[in-house]
């Protein structure tokens, strides 16, 4: 619904008048039956009471803009479906992994919050070895379920359960040094209608609202502004398009063994810390793409979604589109390992997008007529 749809029902609601008896029947708690049943006018005057009043007690009760009143009015829950594919691509190791937990808490062995469960997916992309973003794929769920506040306060969460899982990890390289190694990471929690983003590194999550693609992460490269405003303030550098020359994202967990890139108490120049983005889903979300930086090295964020939207119009089969994406990122030309996991928040496959092309009105003199006329005639 719209903004102008949602001002007309309010000042429509506001106009009705109540049937007396119907404000009479609802004030005390009574029902005017013929032969043990409610009539069916009186039932319908009923719903549209009890609706007009709920209706106008959440208005009133709610002073916000008329953006929230039209938020109030969706009713819409996601039907989640996911899927996944990977792909070594064009490198001699796979270091890509990832993550799909339709319930996170129950997974783990906790009662869900509410009768809501929360769903987690995840996207690591590996850098120097695999042991780091494995690590964090068997871990990082774990310890945000884990944490006191979870799931209260979930984006404090989830930025603390970052840092604490590339701390945990620096105790694991102390112990076993073939570990050592780094990983970019993005993972997306889904609760009710609520998409919560997580981003450190340069994989990507790009969320299709009516086939328009909207980036709910930003690419944490050398080559970012504000990221190299960060690096400089903490005393690191870029040279020649990598950071401290060694490494060519800004944020990723692990890395330790890396000399001037982590220090324990001071932090560093490359931060573990994740970038969150929190949306509401409506009908008008279709679906997220969250992909390795290798599926974004030859795709452009509109581009992936426009694709996805075409097969999954063919065959709305989630797997297979991920598939059919890391394939088509081969045929581009992709070198970098490749994975992609989609979650899908409809049963039904995209709807075509019907453009609106303004009519323009075309006129022709009368001395264009006759011209258009003679050359007619030969």
């Amino acid at each position: 619904m719209c903004v102008q749809d949602a001002e007309k029902v309010i000042e429509g609601m506001e106009d009705m008048a109540l049937p007396k008896d119907v404000d009479d029947d609802v004030s005390e708690g009574s029902v005017n039956s013929h032969s043990g049943a409610d009539s069916k006018e009186n039932r319908d005057n009923k719903n549209l009471s009890a609706a007009t009043t709920s209706f106008l007690l959440e208005s009133i009760s709610e002073e916000s803009a008329i953006s929230d009143k039209t938020q109030m009015l969706n009713n819409f829950l996601p039907a989640l479906r996911s899927g996944e594919w990977s792909d070594i691509g064009g490198r001699p190791d796979m270091e890509d992994t990832h993550v799909c937990i339709p319930d996170v808490a129950m997974n783990f062995g906790y009662a869900a919050h509410g009768e809501e469960v929360m769903s987690f997916y995840g996207v690591f992309d590996g850098h120097g070895g695999k042991g780091a973003a494995q690590f964090a794929r068997d871990h990082l769920p774990r310890i945000i379920v884990e944490d006191a506040d979870f799931p209260l306060e979930l984006e404090k969460v989830v930025k603390r359960s970052f840092m604490e899982a590339d701390a945990a990890f620096a105790k694991s390289c102390s112990v076993e040094s073939t570990l050592s190694s780094g990983t970019t990471a993005i993972t997306a929690m889904i609760h009710g209608r609520s998409l919560l983003v997580a981003n450190a590194g340069d994989c990507r999550a790009v969320l299709s609202r009516c086939g328009v693609a909207v980036e709910m992460s930003e690419d944490h490269r050398p080559c970012c502004a504000s990221e190299r405003r960060r690096i400089e303030s903490v005393g690191g550098y870029i040279d020649d398009g990598y950071l401290n020359g060694q490494l060519g994202v800004t944020r990723a967990l692990g890395n330790w063994h890396i000399k001037g890139l982590k220090e324990v108490e001071s932090g560093g120049p490359l931060s573990a810390e994740p970038e969150l983005r929190l949306t509401t889903l409506t009908k008008e979300d279709e679906f997220l793409i969250i992909g390795s930086d290798g599926i974004w090295d030859v795709f452009m964020s509109q581009n992936a979604v426009d694709f996805a939207r075409r097969r999954l119009q063919e065959h709305n089969n989630v797997k297979l589109c991920c598939k059919d994406i890391v394939n088509e990122a081969k045929k581009r030309g992709a070198t970098d390992n490749l994975t992609v996991v989609m979650v899908c928040f409809h049963s039904e496959p995209p709807p075509p997008i019907v453009v609106q092309r303004p009519r323009v009105q075309r006129c022709i003199s009368a001395e264009g007529l006759q011209s258009l006329k003679f050359l007619l005639q030969g």
